[in-house]
Parts: structure tokens; sequence; C-alpha cells
């Protein structure tokens, strides 16, 4: 996985979090397949289609904190993560 001051695309902007469809038991397996990037300041209360139950790796970075809930609509429990 990358670490979270290198979540940084091409284009150099920075991006607060990085979701990854396919996981592994093995650590340098892990964040792989379709990336989902969220930018700074997203507000995003339902996940993409596709997204629905998919999402098995992430990172967040530096200075970013990345709320989800297990319901959509921003219902549910809501679980913090961070760098």
């Amino acid at each position: 996985c990358p670490a979270p001051a290198d979540l940084r695309p091409a284009n150099g902007t920075r991006v607060c979090a990085q979701l990854y469809a396919d996981n592994s038991p093995y650590y340098d397996q892990c964040c792989a397949g379709d990336v989902l990037v969220v930018e700074p300041g997203s507000d995003v209360p339902y996940m993409p289609f596709k997204w629905s139950a998919r999402v098995s790796s992430l990172v967040v970075g530096t200075r970013c904190e990345l709320n989800v809930w297990s319901r959509r609509g921003k219902k549910g429990n809501t679980r913090r993560f961070g760098s």
C-alpha cells in the first residue's frame, strides 16, 4: 500500500484517501485492483454503484480523515479513519 504522504496522482494534486477493491492476507499484495479516489472536502452520502460492499483496503492521507457509515445516506454505525 502507498504511504499516506504519497497519495498524490500524477498531476500532483492532493488526495485525501484511496479505497481499493482487492485485498490479500499478505500485506505486500493489498491495495490492488480498482481504486476509488476521495478528494479533500468530498461529501458523498452514497457509494458509487459498483463500489457497494466492495472496498477491502484503504489508505488515508496525512491531515485527512475518512468517515464511513454502515448504511446508505449516512445512517447506521459510523467509523473514522485517519492516516
